[in-house]
């Protein structure tokens, strides 16, 4: 056991392309009670960083060793590996991710259960050849409605027509909108581009228009995905099964309105059928095809990043599941001992990510053969109640948030086994057990965005969390 004066052998080295970051690759030796700051220290002292100008001013560094985070003096490292002080580490630094803080809430009506972003470098504005100059915020409520607020804080317009809450929105274009809720309809709306104007508080934001109503699902819809590239959609329903739809109406098949059953008298089902009266001019689609495989509800659907004929689908019922989109077939399954709720891919780090009701958090690779016996790679332990929204990093290929019904977003590194930060509620209306976290969102413009059930689209931003 080395004493707290040991000192090992280190060479630094860097994949950060940008030059005035890298040092002399001539091994150091440093003290091995040295944490993360202490090593900042060293490696800003060797790139000149220790003055007060903008130029060598320090800068945070995070530490690596074998693609492992450090979180501990290095002692503790090499006592956990079985090392001497004798050893000869090369340790990777990269720029420290700064904790988001609180930059702003804005208020909504009801429950916030479905956040999506886009600026003007988002893949639907790039993909659109449509242009917009401020970043705009899609919120669906528990209220039934679908919002788009302002950097500002206000709803420019309200999205009406959906008989029960909203639980998933989705940006396709500037001009185009999709959602989807418990009264088991997907709704394709139509809105403007560029900046509206903003209404006053004596006046109701202007009504988006729908465009169609796509129907087959028999079951709450929870979950979308939109791939700009070939216009198709995903939907995940409580029916068990998956919608493959198109972004464009005209591809689908025109079909007549679902019929209610007008014995059954609850005010909710007089409710459906009275908006399904007023939606009977509307035009009405059925899905390309219905994907078929699960067993319990489907609670998250995605595109691959790398494969838009390519989708993953998570259950109730324990298990993660690839299709093949071109045959509507289920290629892969994987299957846990808990409900998964929520779905995330990071390519670039061949992984997917999801979130269970055993309050953890799996990560696996998609390339490796579901029939080995250890078929998730790994579990992030953190949060304390279901992990219900996962939202990757839009900069940083190995970061991602997570909302939680405990009432916090957590934001995660992959090469750690630890959440690198918290985010709890602001809002003073959040009482323990009536601040569940049911949306976030990371936006590249705007930071991380989060929603639920204080009615409150909160945004939190650090100076360097993106970079």
């Amino acid at each position: 056991m080395s004493d707290d004066k040991s000192q090992i052998k280190i060479k630094f080295f860097t994949k950060e392309e940008d030059e005035s970051l890298q040092v002399s690759d001539a091994p150091i030796y440093v003290p091995v009670s040295l944490k993360r700051y202490g090593l900042s220290e060293v490696v800003n002292h060797l790139l000149g960083n220790d003055g007060e100008s903008d130029e060598t001013k320090p800068i945070p560094f995070d530490f690596l060793i074998d693609g492992v985070l450090l979180r501990t003096p290095i002692q503790d490292y090499l006592t956990k590996n079985g090392l001497s002080s004798e050893a000869f580490i090369s340790m990777e630094y990269t720029r420290a991710v700064l904790p988001p803080s609180f930059l702003a809430s804005f208020n909504n009506d009801d429950w916030i259960s479905s956040l999506d972003t886009i600026n003007k470098a988002s893949p639907s504005v790039t993909l659109s050849n449509l242009s917009i100059s401020q970043p705009k915020i899609l919120s669906g409520s528990y209220d039934g409605i679908v919002r788009t607020y302002n950097m500002s804080g206000n709803v420019e317009k309200q999205y009406v027509g959906h008989s029960g809450p909203i639980r998933s929105v989705k940006w396709i274009y500037p001009t185009r909108i999709v959602s989807a809720g418990n009264d088991r309809q997907v709704r394709l709306w139509k809105t403007s581009v560029g900046e509206d104007s903003v209404p006053e508080d004596d006046e109701e934001p202007e009504d988006g228009k729908t465009l169609a109503i796509l129907e087959g699902h028999k079951a709450p819809v929870v979950s979308l995905a939109v791939e700009q590239t070939t216009n198709r959609i995903l939907s995940a329903g409580y029916d068990h099964s998956i919608g493959f739809w198109s972004t464009n109406y005209k591809e689908m098949t025109a079909i007549q309105p679902l019929e209610y059953d007008s014995n059954v008298l609850s005010s909710s089902s007089k409710k459906r059928r009275k908006m399904a009266l007023q939606d009977s001019t509307i035009r009405r689609r059925s899905p390309l095809a219905l994907l078929d495989s699960h067993t319990q509800p489907v609670e998250g659907v995605i595109f691959d990043a790398n494969d838009a004929t390519v989708g993953y689908s998570v259950s109730q019922d324990h298990t993660i599941k690839t299709w093949d989109l071109v045959t509507s077939r289920c290629v892969d399954t994987r299957t846990t001992g808990y409900s998964l709720l929520s779905v995330l891919q990071m390519p670039k780090v061949n992984l997917l990510i999801s979130g269970s009701s055993a309050r953890h958090i799996n990560m696996h690779d998609p390339r490796v053969n579901s029939s080995t016996t250890d078929q998730t790679s790994a579990k992030l332990v953190g949060h304390t109640n279901f992990v219900v929204s996962l939202a990757a990093s839009p900069n940083n290929d190995n970061l991602f948030a997570s909302g939680s019904h405990d009432g916090t977003v957590k934001v995660w590194d992959v090469r750690a086994d630890k959440s690198l930060y918290t985010i709890t509620r602001e809002s003073s209306e959040a009482i323990k057990g009536a601040d569940k976290v049911f949306a976030v969102s990371w936006d590249n413009e705007i930071g991380i965005i989060s929603g639920g059930q204080d009615k409150k689209v909160q945004i939190n931003k650090g100076s360097e969390i993106a970079k």
